[in-house]
């Protein structure tokens, strides 16, 4: 196997720097990456960021089926050349943003109509990780689980615990669907160029069914958009002026936050999922009846 410096060498591939364009380089983090996305044979697997291949051809090596990620038009030739050879690999030009990501399960139905779910695997863009992981969660249904490289910071909000100050609307919205799990720190020298930032991997393994069940969903989220919109903020101070309790007269507020048994002088920092949950169902009942 060629080594990654070995490709960037080959292809002469030079790292777009108003992309913040890192590849990584040490294959023994590319192993354990792939080791804790435990893909069996009958897996398909698709692949945000491609790059140069070299992951890819490693999982390709585990999966039944590699769907392969990649906008840089010049590494998709690298690719193409790369993994010529494998068979179970589809090198797809797309952007994971407008990526139609049931389309990778529409032809994976078995004879009962049931189709496998995907693993997602990837060293994702660090200026839009929040917003791919918010479209991964959108699709709940297709994926099983997913492992991925984010910048430290980011990480650190993804798994933080109520109470601290990490903790906001990626560790809500990210726990309420999935079991997160950190795998790995992973130094910037790993990389080349080395980033400024510290990297870190995660494993989110989509649960079953959610923690709380929600009467809905969206506006579950923008609850929890709404209550970390200034952190320093009463739940209160949040919520009564915005469009979520437009309708509701200052008893009627009062009544709410009593019914969800969540004092409105709280900062959201402190809610638990299961607060926020009760807290956007119970809003959802009053504005109904």
């Amino acid at each position: 196997m060629t080594s990654p410096l070995g490709i960037l060498k080959k292809y002469d591939i030079r790292p777009y720097k108003g992309r913040g364009q890192s590849f990584l380089i040490d294959t023994n983090i590319i192993e354990k990456i792939i080791v804790s996305a435990e893909i069996t044979g009958r897996d398909q697997v698709l692949e945000i960021g491609a790059g140069i291949g070299v992951m890819t051809g490693m999982i390709a090596d585990l999966a039944d089926r590699v769907i392969a990620l990649e906008i840089d038009r010049k590494l998709i030739h690298v690719l193409s050349s790369e993994l010529a050879a494998r068979s179970n690999v589809e090198i797809l030009e797309q952007d994971i943003l407008t990526y139609d990501i049931s389309l990778a399960c529409a032809d994976r139905a078995d004879a009962s109509g049931s189709v496998t779910k995907l693993r997602v695997i990837g060293n994702i863009p660090y200026n839009i990780s929040s917003q791919i992981l918010f479209k991964l969660i959108g699709y709940k249904n297709e994926i099983s689980s997913m492992v991925l490289m984010f910048q430290r910071e980011v990480a650190d909000r993804i798994t933080a615990m109520p109470g601290t100050k990490d903790y906001g609307f990626l560790s809500v919205i990210a726990s309420m669907h999935t079991a997160v799990s950190r795998v790995m720190i992973v130094p910037a020298s790993c990389f080349y160029p080395s980033p400024k930032v510290e990297s870190a991997v995660l494993r989110l393994v989509f649960r079953d069914r959610p923690v709380v069940d929600l009467q809905d969903e969206s506006h579950f989220f923008r609850l929890v958009k709404t209550a970390f919109s200034m952190r320093r903020k009463t739940l209160m101070n949040n919520l009564k002026n915005s469009d979520l309790l437009l309708q509701c007269s200052e008893h009627d507020v009062s009544s709410i936050f009593d019914e969800a048994m969540i004092s409105g002088q709280r900062r959201a920092e402190t809610l638990t999922l299961e607060e926020f949950g009760r807290l956007s169902n119970v809003i959802c009942s009053a504005q109904k009846s």
